[in-house]
């Protein structure tokens, strides 16, 4: 009679192991302060090194999250987002019992070259205005999103509340209504000016979600491109919704 296997456990899931179960028993609660990653290596005897992939590791599952230069946290329950809604930031998160929070960080008008070109389907040269907005859950930031707005199309624009649902300003202020959008979810790093915004190294992983949104009559009219922190967010395709 054969006997199965049992795969070796190593060290790295040995500590991974005994930190997830602090945090799932509530040992560790969200928001609090994990110790330092020296004290980490002394409490488990091991290496530095060691106990950093470790943490990585229950990054990537949003467990933890790291600050720069401040160091580890617990996370909070993921936000659920569905793309497909046409609830705006607030209401989204407001409906999940949590509180958000919108800062505008920058606004300027363009010629769209590049990335903002090839989502816009530019064929000519086109002035856009960008909106960069920094979105906070529960005094966290977790969201830096640009929005680039053809600017033929949106008059006027940025001498508004641009902290509220554009959404909406484009429906009230324009009458435009948001009827097709196309979404490219991907897993990246983060550039220079979203990791400073999220408190993040240059080049740690966010998730970033580009969506284009053409307006009633068809037309192509902005696109925005969202810079989450993975250990926020869930993706949750809903049709119905």
């Amino acid at each position: 009679m054969r006997t199965q296997a049992v795969a070796p456990t190593t060290q790295l899931s040995r500590i991974k192991n005994s930190l997830r179960k602090q945090i799932v028993a509530g040992v560790m609660v969200e928001g609090q302060k994990l110790p330092s990653e020296r004290e980490l290596s002394e409490l488990f005897s091991t290496t530095r090194i060691t106990i950093k992939d470790a943490l990585i590791s229950l990054e990537t599952e949003g467990l933890i999250y790291r600050e720069e230069r401040r160091g580890w946290y617990v996370s909070p329950e993921r936000i659920q987002y569905n793309p497909l809604s046409r609830s705006h930031f607030h209401q989204m998160i407001r409906e999940q019992h949590r509180i958000a929070e919108t800062k505008l960080i920058d606004v300027r008008t363009e010629l769209a070259e590049e990335e903002y070109a090839k989502a816009l389907e530019l064929a000519v040269i086109t002035k856009v205005h960008v909106i960069e907005r920094l979105r906070y859950i529960d005094g966290r930031a977790v969201l830096f999103v640009e929005n680039v707005l053809k600017a033929d199309l949106f008059e006027g624009i940025l001498s508004e509340n641009l902290t509220l649902s554009l959404t909406g300003l484009f429906r009230e202020k324009y009458g435009y209504e948001t009827k097709r959008s196309r979404f490219d979810v991907i897993p990246t790093s983060a550039p220079a000016h979203v990791a400073k915004a999220l408190n993040l190294a240059e080049g740690q992983p966010v998730l970033k979600i580009c969506r284009v949104n053409y307006k009633q009559d068809g037309e192509l009219m902005d696109c925005e491109f969202e810079y989450w922190r993975p250990d926020a967010v869930v993706i949750r395709i809903d049709s119905e919704k």
